[in-house]
């Protein structure tokens, strides 16, 4: 078994079937994107550049949807919050599966896959 799948395998509920209903609107919604284990998470990539990451932060209640180009969007998408400090990152906190807008998330997946295939650098905003 791979090590992504040990991961989302190995999570409690209900962060299991969250991570998994977001796994699937990923791949569903993005064919190109590649996922890959790394730093202990999913991650997201488009063109070999990161993307998203899934996470579940200790001593936190939800699953961590976290942008790599948050701040980018943020203002189109004001469900994106910098938790953390975090210099660019921005994330989606999802509790239930009965809070989140897949709607609203497809279409932001689909402005993120952008915005990284335009980025020369992966982790770094260009300002393009």
């Amino acid at each position: 078994m791979k090590p992504i799948d040990q991961y989302f395998l190995d999570q409690r509920a209900p962060y299991q079937s969250i991570l998994l209903y977001i796994r699937s609107v990923i791949l569903r919604t993005l064919p190109e994107v590649i996922e890959r284990y790394s730093h202990n998470v999913p991650f997201y990539n488009i063109e070999k550049k990161p993307m998203l990451y899934l996470n579940i932060l200790k001593g936190k209640n939800y699953v961590d949807v976290a942008f790599v180009h948050g701040v980018v969007f943020e203002k189109a998408f004001p469900m994106l919050k910098n938790n953390n400090k975090r210099k660019q990152v921005r994330s989606i906190k999802v509790k239930s599966l009965e809070d989140f807008n897949e709607l609203q998330f497809v279409e932001l997946l689909k402005v993120a896959a952008i915005q990284t295939q335009k980025n020369k650098q992966a982790w770094y905003i260009d300002g393009n």
